[in-house]
């Protein structure tokens, strides 16, 4: 990535402190923060003005790029045979499962080009959304039928790419991923993701390097991909290299049952005996926990990326966010399946889903939903230095406009809970990479037109 010196004129910010008024920001050719000031009046000369509620750049902490093809292609979840239930098809309700299945049938058909290109328009939407960084929880690995590529990491270098090319920073969470479901072979459409042991997969994900851009870390699928044998494994390979661990942990309570039949443990006991969890590794859902298992998750400090537009678009239920955050965990956030991409949404849902399980308002601040969004997110990923707005931070900015039909009328001082209750994606006006404006007055500066790149990746996968 490309990056300048620069100096920002922010209408208002959100520092360490709380909100400011006239910040002025000023970055570096290192991509960093140089030096913050507030209370300046008026746009130095030759600064860029950032009008709105300037933040830390948004943290996506869990993706998987190729479900952006399923927006809208399954209603509800409902599908026949597999595929989408077209016009006057029988109503039948729907999954987790049944969504399942048509997700196979868009990742049999992508290729290292044709996953580069929805990548691409796909990461590009997020730094629409204000997205700085993304954890791209990759497991697509091989050719149709586990064939591998001459480059055994194409599908992941693709991914890496088209990060660069979107603006974005990326942390490529290579994926173990072995089984149908504790300890059986893999699918006919699980070939591409297995690389048959965790040795292998271990072999394969060294190959991959980070560059200014990039981080690599693992990720375990979940318990039903990975027999417990293999986990000790995967970790080992994180903790060697000191890099983000994460795992799909009890978004389903089928596979608590069918791990406590196999094991006797709970998934999040089994991760614990076998050396998982960690202020390393983040659990991603977290949904369908016992009192247990959140005691594990926060006496280890393992945080947990909650994905509630997801978990509601899959009918996965609410996990409980609150009192994992009481027991120790931080708390991240991530648009996971993209259903939507609006980390302001997710922020908001994650406050509004607990008000409906408790009956009670305020379980979290604005500026603690925006830390889940920011700070928190970019550890989970392994990006310690972002997500604030001080000098040495990674100069990674959102602007959010206070202007808009849903954002205008309140006062400065609580900019902040604007932003998080009321706006939307469509309200991110700036975003800022390393000191370079990626997305400058609501337009993409580097793909001139994401909504036909994502039109022309996506249909072809449905033809």
């Amino acid at each position: 990535m490309s990056l300048t010196r620069q100096t920002y004129w922010a209408e208002h910010a959100l520092l360490d402190t709380g909100v400011a008024s006239g910040v002025v920001v000023e970055t570096g050719a290192d991509g960093r923060i140089a030096a913050v000031r507030r209370d300046v009046d008026a746009p130095p000369t030759g600064s860029v003005t950032l009008r709105g509620l300037t933040l830390p750049g948004f943290a996506n902490a869990h993706s998987h790029a190729f479900h952006r093809a399923l927006r809208g292609v399954v209603q509800a979840g409902h599908a026949t045979g597999g595929r989408p239930a077209g016009a006057g098809a029988e109503h039948a309700p729907g999954n987790f499962w049944t969504w399942r299945e048509v997700m196979y049938g868009v990742a049999e058909k992508l290729t290292p080009e044709s996953y580069f290109e929805l990548a691409r328009a796909t990461y590009a939407e997020m730094a629409l959304a204000g997205i700085t960084a993304v954890g791209e929880f990759h497991y697509l690995h091989h050719g149709p039928g586990g064939t591998r590529y001459d480059d055994p990491n194409a599908m992941g270098e693709a991914l890496i790419a088209a990060a660069a090319e979107a603006g974005i920073r990326i942390t490529l969470l290579d994926t173990c991923y072995l089984s149908s479901g504790f300890g059986a072979e893999p699918s006919a459409h699980q070939l591409r993701f297995s690389d048959g042991t965790a040795e292998e997969w271990a072999g394969r994900a060294a190959a991959l390097k980070g560059d200014d851009n990039t981080r690599i870390g693992a990720a375990i699928h979940s318990v039903r991909a990975v027999p417990a044998d293999q986990l000790a494994g995967v970790a080992d390979w994180a903790r060697e290299r000191e890099a983000p661990l994460h795992v799909h942990l009890s978004e389903q309570t089928a596979e608590n049952d069918a791990c406590v039949e196999a094991y006797g443990f709970t998934p999040t006991a089994l991760l614990a005996d076998h050396g998982v969890l960690g202020e390393r590794t983040t659990a991603v859902h977290a949904t369908h926990l016992a009192p247990g298992d959140i005691r594990l998750l926060g006496t280890s400090r393992t945080g947990v990326c909650m994905c509630p537009t997801t978990e509601r678009d899959l009918a996965d239920g609410i996990g409980p966010a609150l009192r994992l955050q009481h027991a120790g965990s931080p708390l991240s956030l991530g648009s996971d399946s993209h259903a939507v991409i609006d980390m302001l949404e997710e922020a908001r849902a994650m406050e509004l889903d607990e008000r409906l399980r408790t009956h009670t308002r305020g379980h979290w601040t604005a500026a603690q939903l925006l830390r889940a969004a920011t700070t928190d997110g970019h550890a989970a990923l392994g990006w310690d230095e972002a997500g604030a707005i001080r000098p040495g931070a990674l100069a990674d900015l959102t602007a959010i406009a206070l202007d808009s039909v849903r954002t205008a009328g309140a006062p400065p001082r609580l900019a902040a809970e604007t932003a998080v209750f009321a706006a939307t994606n469509a309200d991110v006006r700036d975003t800022v990479v390393g000191g370079r404006h990626i997305v400058r007055e609501g337009q993409h500066q580097l793909v001139a037109d994401v909504a036909g790149a994502l039109a022309k990746a996506i249909a072809p996968l449905h033809e």
